[in-house]
């Protein structure tokens, strides 16, 4: 895969009206290729490979959230980055997950051709999933490259997206606690 992409960035390169030959520009493709194989590791992952067994019994039944996990995608309309912070918070029904589990679930869903209203659906279901939690909330908060460098180029633009699932879908308060505690 690696040679493939290598040989489709050398012909993005000419077609752009480029030299690939040029001297900057000789190993391009070769790197452009391994940022692009990183930039997409997504599709190599499963949410058993990341959460590695990390889920403990627990009493904990109060309100656990994590803040401010960055994130990096792409764009799968324009194949241009989008750049923000996720903020998760569940309460735990008899189970917990490691806290690093949750950027690398972030991190998964992230490395993949997306769209930031589909990524935040994934990641509040994965965690619903791992944790059997009695609710998720997901929010995301993004700036997305294609409506600042092209377009309209609007710089200050944000997106944010949310998710609630189960108590915090169907509790008011415990919606509002998660928003708060978000504000502070």
């Amino acid at each position: 895969m690696h040679e493939e992409l290598e040989n489709s960035y050398q012909q993005i390169i000419k077609s752009v009206g480029e030299d690939p030959a040029r001297e900057g520009l000789l190993d391009t493709p070769k790197r452009a290729a391994k940022a692009m194989s990183y930039l997409t590791q997504g599709y190599n992952q499963t949410l058993e490979g990341i959460t590695n067994n990390a889920v403990f019994t627990s009493d904990a039944d109060d309100m656990v959230m994590i803040q401010d996990i960055e994130l990096y995608s792409m764009c799968e309309h324009h194949l241009l980055p989008f750049v923000g912070r996720c903020h998760i918070a569940y309460i735990p029904n008899g189970k917990v997950l490691g806290l690093s589990k949750f950027a690398r679930i972030v991190d998964m869903f992230a490395r993949r051709f997306q769209i930031q209203e589909q990524m935040t659906h994934q990641i509040a279901k994965a965690v619903e999933e791992v944790t059997g939690a009695k609710g998720v909330g997901v929010i995301v908060e993004a700036q997305h490259m294609c409506m600042m460098m092209r377009g309209v180029e609007k710089q200050n633009s944000k997106m944010r997206t949310s998710v609630m699932l189960g108590n915090f879908r169907e509790d008011a308060k415990t919606r509002n606690e998660f928003l708060q505690l978000l504000k502070s």
